[in-house]
């Protein structure tokens, strides 16, 4: 079957092709009585027509297209929740989203702004797995732009991005509220947004419970399970009761470094850890309180921000949440 034509809709409602192509496109920037609009729409649904979508991009003016440009989130452990967020939220507005993953390769994400910026994209949300600052590529400064878990130091862009700090400061004040008052931080050794961010809640929450900072206890390691599996020993020659750990990998170590000196969670140790990372979740017994990363929040915060026409340099940190199950008890009372 051929396929139909704005021609094919123009003489079936016995108007022009400009008058066509107005009508189903819905430009409102030209003056068709109603009737008309209707008629051809009704013509154009009975003959089966199919507009163009980027032909109705440009007669508008807009796509409804929103690109989603990442570095390897679209193939994270956490990339899913991100997307799905800012698609539905782009969905709910009546958009559509592009995403591509560059897979941290230049000629590509060049290749991918010439593609979306030909498909005349209302917005760009750019982002990075991996929580950090950027220099922005030049082309997110020739449109509507915003940063997702990545932020710009000379704040050219509005950025998404996890709330650092109250995630570390509401993790140590769990086990604060539990009666500990020895707390270990077992931190990532490698600077970054989550390891300072996280220390900083870690010492506001300890300055709220008049507990004196002391940093025997923040040990620095790297965040997988080998490094918290060897801080453990460190850990308990402090006599901290309670451990933060930076992430829940490393919490998967202690555990298995406590349970090989015959301790027990949280009878001798409570632990909290974070990321809740769901495929680790069955491997900890009991299960560990972890916090978990605003995953879809970002998402969605990062179309309506972009919808909103929001601009400048704005940090929009969103609140990470407390998973809680079993791995904090009370601080045992020493008589």
């Amino acid at each position: 079957m051929a396929k139909v034509t704005l021609r094919d809709v123009a003489e079936a409602a016995g108007v022009s092709i400009a008058t066509a192509s107005w009508a189903v496109n819905d430009n409102r920037d030209v003056q068709i009585t109603e009737s008309t609009r209707r008629k051809v729409r009704r013509a154009a649904d009975e003959l089966g027509y199919h507009h163009n979508a980027l032909a109705r991009g440009l007669a508008r003016g807009r796509s409804d297209i929103i690109g989603f440009i990442s570095d390897g989130v679209a193939t994270s452990p956490f990339a899913g929740q991100v997307i799905q967020g800012a698609q539905d939220e782009a969905w709910r507005n009546g958009k559509i989203l592009l995403v591509v993953d560059t897979d941290g390769r230049k000629d590509v994400e060049r290749r991918t702004f010439s593609f979306m910026f030909e498909h005349q994209v209302e917005g760009i949300i750019y982002s990075k797995w991996v929580h950090g600052s950027i220099t922005p590529p030049d082309e997110l400064g020739r449109m509507p732009s915003v940063l997702v878990n990545c932020y710009d130091e000379r704040g050219r862009f509005p950025a998404v991005v996890p709330d650092e700090v109250q995630g570390g400061a509401t993790a140590t004040r769990l086990l604060l509220e539990a009666g500990h008052r020895r707390i270990a931080f077992v931190n990532d050794a490698a600077p970054s947004p989550a390891s300072v961010g996280r220390l900083a809640g870690y010492k506001a929450a300890l300055a709220r419970f008049d507990v004196d900072f002391d940093p025997s206890l923040v040990l620095s390691v790297t965040a997988d399970q080998e490094g918290g599996y060897g801080a453990a020993a460190q850990v308990l020659a402090t006599g901290a009761t309670g451990v933060f750990c930076h992430n829940d990998r490393t919490a998967l170590g202690a555990y298995h470094a406590l349970a090989a000196r015959g301790l027990s969670v949280p009878g001798d140790v409570s632990i909290v850890g974070f990321d809740d990372q769901t495929i680790l979740e069955q491997m900890f017994s009991p299960r560990l309180t972890t916090f978990q990363l605003p995953l879809a929040q970002l998402g969605r915060l990062a179309v309506d921000t972009l919808l909103d026409g929001t601009k400048g340099s704005d940090r929009l940190p969103v609140t990470c949440s407390l998973v809680p199950r079993q791995s904090v008890s009370p601080a045992k009372v020493l008589l």
